[in-house]
């Protein structure tokens, strides 16, 4: 049995815990420094609070980081900390949806590293079709030995960073086209012609509609990071960067919203396009989301 450390247990932390403790690991974890809804989480999953991050270092023997973006450095200079005040030594997985070279910069404080990209949504063990985990790095295999439920490895080789490449790939066009689609939706409602756009979308885009808009936008607040990090990561490729600064604009702008101010639990399920207009140019939201 293998001890795997969450931080931090947010909707998709938390939802990896269960998918580990369903392999027969042990899982540590805390809430400590996190808002109410992270402690009510782990409470209805069932996983106990190990009560400070220094437990978690100190007793797992790999630790999987998974914050927003915009957090991963922060995140990985707390764990760094805390090896240093227990003298431990967990393999890290960094599992966050950053730029290869954040990855690079993380794995000079924290050498024992994987990097790591979920593809897919929150994992769950009894799902059809498991959620994607890309690996790289030297200890990529130890990690992809892990009987995790829910989960599917994909060994990218030993090269850091190439987890994070791919997640900064694939995002751009998924993230992408929705948010094309809050654009295209938005201003097809402002001229009067949303039903004749969604019956001609829906000819080659069959699930075109307000409601993955809608969903996108209770998660915009973090996006925003992640539009930046593929900006960063097209720009290191020799290609512009503006494309992708403008999409972490338009999620900013989703984020401002009606529907960036709930939790995709709470949308409706016809969502109005309307609740998807930006109701603050240039702030980029918190949301009620917690990741």
């Amino acid at each position: 049995m293998t001890t795997v450390g969450i931080h931090a247990p947010g909707a998709m932390g938390t939802a990896l815990a269960r998918c580990v403790r369903a392999g027969g690991h042990e899982v540590l974890t805390t809430a400590v420094g996190r808002s109410p809804a992270t402690g009510r989480r782990l409470a209805d999953a069932g996983i106990p609070d190990a009560g400070s991050l220094d437990a978690v270092v100190a007793g797992a023997d790999v630790l999987v980081s998974v914050v927003p973006p915009g957090q991963a450095r922060d995140a990985a200079a707390g764990i760094a900390a805390a090896c240093g005040r227990t003298g431990a030594r967990p393999l890290v997985v960094e599992a966050n949806a950053v730029a290869p070279d954040t990855v690079v910069a993380i794995a000079a404080d924290l050498p024992d590293l994987v990097d790591a990209a979920i593809s897919g949504p929150p994992p769950t063990p009894e799902a059809e079709q498991p959620t994607r985990v890309f690996l790289s790095g030297a200890r990529a295999e130890e990690v992809a030995g892990l009987a995790v439920p829910g989960v599917a490895w994909v060994v990218l080789g030993a090269t850091p960073g190439a987890a994070s490449a791919t997640k900064m790939c694939t995002a751009s066009v998924r993230k992408g086209f929705t948010g094309l689609l809050a654009q295209a939706l938005l201003t097809a409602d402002h001229h009067g012609v949303l039903d004749a756009v969604l019956a001609d979308l829906r000819l080659d885009f069959p699930t075109a509609g307000v409601r993955p808009a809608a969903v996108a936008a209770t998660k915009a607040w973090r996006f925003v990071d992640e539009m930046t990090a593929i900006a960063d990561t097209q720009a290191g490729a020799g290609l512009t960067r503006a494309l992708f600064d403008g999409f972490a604009e338009v999620y900013g702008d989703l984020a401002t919203s009606a529907s960036g101010d709930r939790r995709p639990e709470d949308l409706p399920d016809t969502p109005d396009v309307g609740d998807l207009r930006p109701r603050g140019r240039g702030r980029t939201g918190t949301g009620l989301g917690e990741e």
